[in-house]
């Protein structure tokens, strides 16, 4: 059982350094757009989807898709990364209990 935590762990701890460096690649690649672009928009703007829509959206209507993906990866990265910090935060919290019970 203790082989089969610390494998999960392990795992994890993977999986959060490739979405890291995946979605960085990712973001990165548009973020550059959009800074060629000089298209700006807040952090404000990334969770109010109103907002985003009435003060963004129409001021650069060229660049549309470009800022809709890069707020939906930065969403979708965050969303995972803690997702997983929990699942490892959790197995490790196992991990001490399982050591400290036998």
């Amino acid at each position: 059982m203790y082989t089969f935590l610390v494998t999960i762990i392990i795992i994890l701890f993977v999986g959060v350094l490739f979405v890291n460096i995946f979605f960085r690649v990712r973001v990165f690649k548009i973020y550059k757009r959009l800074v060629q672009n000089k298209v700006d928009f807040g952090s404000v703007h990334f969770f109010n989807t109103k907002r985003m829509e009435e003060e963004i959206l129409p001021k650069y209507p060229e660049h549309r898709e470009d800022i809709l993906e890069f707020v939906r990866n930065i969403k979708f990265s965050l969303r995972l990364g803690v997702m997983l910090i929990g699942l490892i935060t959790i197995f490790g919290g196992i991990l001490m209990w399982y050591r400290y019970d036998y």
